[in-house]
């Protein structure tokens, strides 16, 4: 084999987290116990409903046939069981990289090569992603059947609601007839900006309701 015939292999990281709230140092440590470079991680901080993702789409543009991407869980991929099937096909099939998925070691491309070895591969990330698509169905169904109980025992849920002062009609009928400025106004009712245009809407129509 000659230096031409050389093919370099590069080993790279994949982190998600749902939201800017969420932590992703689990899966940052997994991918430095794995021996990932720190340059070669892509991190997405954002929802896995599409892949409308910078972090995943610089790196698919970075994969090269026989580079190793590793990612700490199936869900990673995506938030139902087609997507994660599309993605896994695009990475091993379109761009023929390995995967390895480090909670679920049966899911390593790198072995089993054979028509066997792919068989019970596919077996297993269908099983995996249909598994993590329910899981994620459950959660929400426990999420919506806990605030309806909540609901049912009086909790409020959302920002309490700010009730105008007992002279808002003053104030309006002051700034109104120029005796106020606006600021004036905000500052005698002690309502936000957002909140005494809602409130006036609601006087006047009050007002409109009565006559």
């Amino acid at each position: 084999m000659n230096g031409g015939d050389i093919t370099v292999i590069n080993t790279y990281g994949y982190i998600r987290v749902s939201t800017r709230e969420q932590n992703e140092d689990r899966q940052l440590i997994a991918l430095r116990e794995a021996a990932v470079p720190e340059r070669n991680i892509f991190l997405d901080k954002q929802s896995g409903k599409n892949f409308d993702r910078p972090g995943y789409r610089r790196l698919v543009k970075r994969l090269r046939p026989g580079d190793l991407l590793y990612i700490k869980s199936i869900d990673r991929l995506g938030r139902n069981y087609e997507e994660i099937q599309k993605q896994w096909r695009v990475l091993t099939k379109e761009k023929g990289a390995d995967i390895v998925v480090l909670d679920m070691p049966l899911l390593d491309t790198r072995r089993g090569k054979d028509l066997v070895g792919t068989f019970l591969s596919d077996i297993v990330l269908q099983v995996l992603s249909f598994v993590a698509e329910n899981e994620r169905t459950n959660i929400r169904q426990r999420q919506a059947e806990g605030i309806a109980a909540a609901k049912k025992r009086g909790v409020r849920f959302g920002r309490p609601s700010v009730k105008p002062p007992e002279d808002f009609p003053d104030i309006v009928a002051e700034w109104e007839g120029g005796r106020l400025s606006f600021q004036e106004a905000l500052d005698r009712s002690g309502l936000a900006e957002a909140t005494f245009y809602r409130r006036l809407r609601e006087y006047r129509l009050m007002k409109e309701a009565k006559k």
